[in-house]
């Protein structure tokens, strides 16, 4: 059974919407050196996925809302290091 539940969009309006079950396929590490030789690794973690009702973008396609967390890992080189 789908969960209906009111949402605000991004463009501020409010949609009845699904809420959409989901697994995780793969939850990848972006990862950037920086000049100062830190590694930061960031993911987009996914904690709900809904479905707008009776809409569709340009394409004929149904609109999603997700929502995420950004989660953040810093490796900063030791002479960086406090103390």
């Amino acid at each position: 059974m789908q969960r209906k539940r009111h949402i605000q969009g991004p463009d501020g309006q409010t949609y009845e919407a699904v809420e959409i079950n989901f697994r995780a396929g793969g939850e990848h590490w972006n990862e950037y050196l920086l000049d100062d030789s830190t590694v930061v690794r960031v993911k987009l973690v996914v904690k709900a996925v809904h479905r707008i009702e009776g809409q569709f973008d340009e394409k004929g396609q149904p609109i999603y809302i997700v929502e995420s967390d950004n989660v953040m890992s810093v490796s900063a080189p030791t002479s960086m290091e406090d103390g």
